[in-house]
């Protein structure tokens, strides 16, 4: 026989989205929320419960994970499988959260509205630079539920005060300054993704984007660097244009985790996707950083180094709305020659377009662009992470 679960203090529901984006966003929050989320009116042992449609996807980015099991205990978190029959001893927890627009089941919702004290709702949004999200940021949506009325808030992401902030658990910040200041322990991870030490002059580039033909034309360039270049490429989306960039067509079928492939004066070190403190260190390690999607995008600023974000395409180039919503903010307080030639670099990126040329100005702007990233990440937390800013806008509705 099972013992009961304790009351939650935090429900999140979670489609699974790309894989690993939505996903990778929530289960940082949850383990966030566990650590950091005491709400009002409670105590310190705070209980988080997230719902997951999709456990495979999930558990390669949580090696812990059993997708056969139902419903599990993992990090001191419970993984509840969201599929159309709800469990029958279920209530909702203080606070429920609907990460990106995911839909509560009905039957869940009627829960909620039966309470003698309705949970909190929160609709977790996509992360946005957009001006208009601090219009909309803590907004109430009021939704009839029978004869009840509960009020759902819309909780933004963002990089200014008047947003939710960003993910950033506490104590990260010094754990990357430890880890960037070890080189011998930095030495030992190379050594143990079976790649010697870094040389003196040696640029370690990762990369976790989405196809694009720009990657062709950028690799090509890296083959023909005048320094050496090693890229730590997870197996993923962006294999094949990597490869024929690299003019390595040939070991695109048998590409495995683990080879080490090599074109001029660029080595390929291909990896296995790893959990989230292992893309972390990675990040941390390498000198520019190309990421996709939203949590590895958010990863790569706390990483304080140069990156590159491929934003998720939309019709109708709805994203490059986006991407220069993030770039106003982002490229502010640079250089205006070197704020434009990483818009550039980002455009090409995300247009599929050329970047020999513009890879051609990474002696040129590369330091800057380092002391940028630090600055940058420092600022971002200025006015609190965004768990500290969710706890602190329940206060007054819990």
């Amino acid at each position: 026989m099972t013992s009961p679960q304790p009351p939650f203090d935090w429900d999140i529901f979670c489609c699974v989205v790309d894989n690993f984006g939505d996903i990778g966003v929530t289960w940082r929050l949850a383990r966030q929320l566990k650590r950091e989320g005491n709400i009002p009116t409670h105590g310190n042992d705070v209980q988080v419960r997230l719902w997951v449609d999709d456990l495979a996807s999930f558990a390669r980015i949580c090696p812990g994970l059993d997708p056969a099991q139902d419903g599990q205990w993992v990090a001191g978190i419970y993984i509840q499988h969201w599929h159309e029959t709800l469990p029958t001893d279920m209530t909702p927890a203080k606070v429920v959260i609907e990460a990106f627009a995911c839909e509560l089941p009905a039957p869940f919702i009627e829960e909620m509205a039966s309470q003698p004290k309705p949970p909190c709702w929160i609709n977790l949004e996509y992360l946005s630079a957009e001006s208009w999200v601090e219009d909309c940021h803590a907004l109430a949506s009021p939704q009839r539920i029978g004869n009840q009325s509960l009020n759902k808030y819309f909780f933004f992401p963002g990089f200014t005060p008047k947003t939710g902030g960003l993910l950033c658990e506490q104590g990260l910040i010094a754990e990357r300054e430890r880890w960037q200041q070890d080189k011998a322990g930095i030495a030992a991870y190379w050594a143990s993704l079976g790649l010697p030490a870094q040389q003196e002059h040696e640029l370690r580039v990762s990369l976790f984007t989405y196809e694009s033909d720009a990657l062709k034309s950028l690799v090509n360039s890296w083959c023909q660097s005048a320094t050496p270049i090693t890229l730590l490429l997870p197996l993923g989306r962006s294999l094949q244009d990597v490869l024929r960039g690299a003019g390595l067509e040939e070991a695109i079928t048998a590409a495995k985790a683990g080879d080490l492939l090599h074109s001029g004066n660029l080595t390929i070190k291909l990896l296995p996707m790893t959990d989230q403190a292992g893309y972390d260190r990675l990040l941390w390690s390498c000198d520019l950083n190309l990421v996709r999607g939203e949590d590895s995008f958010v990863r790569a600023q706390w990483a304080a180094r140069p990156f590159l974000w491929h934003i998720y395409p939309q019709e109708e180039q709805a994203h490059m709305i986006k991407l220069d919503g993030f770039l106003d903010h982002y490229l502010a307080e640079l250089p205006a020659d070197a704020a434009q030639w990483l818009r550039n670099f980002s455009h090409a990126l995300n247009q599929g377009e050329e970047t020999g040329e513009l890879w051609a100005q990474w002696p040129r702007y590369s330091a800057i662009w380092q002391q940028h990233g630090r600055s940058w990440s420092q600022k971002l937390l200025r006015d609190g992470d965004l768990v500290t800013r969710l706890v602190k806008f329940l206060e007054s509705r819990i």
